[in-house]
């Protein structure tokens, strides 16, 4: 909806990727969907879902075997987006690189966005 003609909207490191596929596997589902909602102290929160049914609106993007879908709404907040997956003594999960992000939080759970 958003996008250019032949780039991605988002982005997926290869440890994201593998890490999609395989939540993809574990729990049969069609891949993952990302959006953007309003709360936490910064104004807003990147959310996560599984999905079963791939919705026509959603912008799909796909790679290494892992499929991320795009909210409608949230396509604009997260075009350039680079999805990572890391892994640390004390946790693990899933970072977003967003170059439209302005201000984060300190706890990084919610992000500003520049107005629009």
């Amino acid at each position: 909806m958003f996008g250019i003609p032949g780039k991605q909207a988002v982005t997926m490191t290869p440890a994201a990727a593998a890490q999609i596929s395989k939540l993809m596997a574990r729990d049969g589902v069609q891949g993952l969907r990302i959006g953007v909602k309003k709360g936490g102290c910064a104004g807003m929160e990147y959310t996560m879902e599984y999905v079963s049914e791939v919705d026509p609106m959603d912008e799909v993007v796909e790679q290494d075997g892992a499929r991320v879908m795009i909210a409608p709404m949230a396509q604009m907040f997260l075009f350039g987006t680079e999805i990572d997956y890391e892994v640390s003594l004390l946790e693990s999960g899933f970072k977003f690189r967003n170059p439209n992000v302005t201000e984060a939080c300190g706890c990084g759970e919610s992000i500003k966005f520049a107005e629009m």
